[in-house]
């Protein structure tokens, strides 16, 4: 059983130029809780299901005090429960970090919960620093869980298939839920499996989705110099399988709409000062726009600052929309997975409604 080009490519409402999805980092602000964070993160899928939002996806983080997405599945299933037509899923899963079998599990559970609605997105990278990769994995040899990708992705897919050859050390394990539960007596197999997606920041995972068969999910919003030639690799290599016929790729954009121009720069500005933090050893809660506005930044913080948000498409609604077109037309992307960073979630909230309004999206 393997998922289908139906499970993956999605539809275009009103006058985007493409499918539009959300990353969620459940991002937590200065003086705001997890709790908050979570609600939020209920609020903006509700609303973009309702605005006909492709999917919307969670990302694995670690030891990060602002970004509370460390456990994808968890956070899934909340979602779920809240919920009813939108799809769901990581964006990503950090594959070395957990063994194959309990992702299976985790997304086998979830596709029982959500039918037909759960995407199953896998990165490489450890989505945290090395000491708190360490302590994930339990061991020092970080190198050899990113080495190994290919060989865990592999396996992840036949526990989900439950499809070991027999005399593998493997055959008698199975995932639950999951296939083996339709050969036991009285069993009904499940029409659904939940699509794998290779996720990455470089040519790495691009080349080894296309080799596969597989869609591809490009971190556009922290690695845009990588973006075309990641694509192009993705493109080149692609080899058409059971899943797709054709390459199916998506980009993950940072983007904030505001009704006013200087309010996105100031929140995109309180963004990237806690980017400047998180990348110099003091990740801490997303920063007020005014604690921003009054930080002191040195030449180098400035530098990075410019260079972080010339990849933020932010501003008015036109602007944004303007933006993403345009980024659209550079990428030939056959979908845009909209992340909007900022410390309120009432302006994350207010800016994917205001995205949808500029686009026409349907509101039913």
């Amino acid at each position: 059983m393997t998922a289908t080009a139906d499970e993956t490519r999605g539809k275009t409402h009103g006058t985007a130029p493409t499918p539009l999805s959300v990353l969620d980092l459940v991002t937590v602000g200065a003086g705001r809780t997890a709790t908050d964070a979570l609600r939020t993160s209920v609020e903006i899928a509700k609303l973009a299901e309702s605005r006909h939002f492709h999917r919307y996806w969670v990302a694995e983080h670690h030891s990060m005090p602002g970004v509370a997405s460390s456990s994808p599945a968890v956070i899934l299933a909340h979602l779920a429960a809240h919920t009813t037509r939108i799809r769901l899923g990581s964006g990503g899963v950090m594959l070395p970090n957990h063994a194959p079998l309990v992702i299976a599990e985790q997304f086998g559970t979830l596709e029982a919960m959500a039918p037909g609605r759960v995407d199953l997105g896998l990165g490489r990278a450890p989505g945290t620093d090395g000491a708190t990769a360490a302590a994930l994995r339990r061991t020092d040899r970080l190198n050899e869980g990113a080495d190994d990708f290919p060989q865990q992705l592999a396996e992840l897919i036949r526990f989900l298939d439950d499809d070991f050859p027999d005399g593998h050390r493997y055959r008698r394990i199975h995932a639950v839920p999951g296939p083996v539960q339709a050969t036991s007596p009285g069993g009904v197999q499940s029409p659904h499996r939940p699509p794998v997606w290779l996720l990455g920041s470089s040519g790495f995972s691009a080349r080894l989705a296309g080799e596969l068969g597989l869609p591809f999910a490009f971190a556009h919003h922290f690695s845009a110099q990588n973006t075309v030639p990641a694509l192009d690799l993705y493109r080149e290599a692609f080899q058409p399988s059971a899943v797709l016929d054709q390459p199916y790729a998506l980009i993950g954009v940072s983007a904030l709409a505001t009704e006013d121009e200087k309010e996105a720069r100031r929140q995109v500005l309180a963004a990237a000062l806690n980017m400047v933090r998180l990348r110099t050893g003091r990740p801490g809660l997303v920063p007020t726009p005014e604690e921003a506005e009054a930080y002191a930044f040195s030449p180098m913080e400035r530098e990075f600052v410019d260079s972080w948000n010339a990849n933020v498409i932010h501003g008015t609604p036109d602007e944004v929309r303007s933006g993403l077109d345009d980024l659209h037309k550079r990428t030939g992307a056959d979908e845009l997975m909209i992340t909007g960073n900022a410390h309120s979630g009432d302006v994350r909230l207010r800016s994917y409604e205001l995205i949808a309004d500029a686009y026409g999206l349907p509101t039913a």
